[in-house]
């Protein structure tokens, strides 16, 4: 394995490139379908999810203090988010709340 490191590094920088290149050469035009408009407009947010909600769940079995950061961020983010605020700020907020809290227990 050690000797084909150099093209298992060029197929994925191919595939990575291919990636973001293939949606702009292929979609010319706007996209007027209202789901694929409302699919698109939502996928940062369920990618922030998918990644944050398992490591808050993963850890339930530790001491509270030690997940007190998790929850916390994740309250911080539900509330903000009902509120109408945008993906940064809500990621912001909740990097910001889970730093306070490991930082004051």
């Amino acid at each position: 394995m050690s000797e084909n490191v150099y093209i298992y590094i060029f197929i994925m920088a191919g595939v990575s490139y291919l990636i973001r290149v293939l949606p702009l050469t292929l979609i010319r035009r706007q996209i007027t379908s209202r789901f694929l408009r409302s699919f698109l407009y939502y996928v940062p947010y369920v990618t922030l999810a998918v990644m944050t909600f398992p490591a808050i769940l993963g850890n339930l079995d530790a001491p509270f203090l030690e997940i007190l950061p998790g929850l916390a961020a994740l309250v911080v983010g539900v509330v903000l988010s009902w509120f109408g605020a945008g993906l940064f700020p809500v990621a912001a907020a909740c990097c910001a709340a889970v730093f306070l809290l490991q930082f004051l227990t």
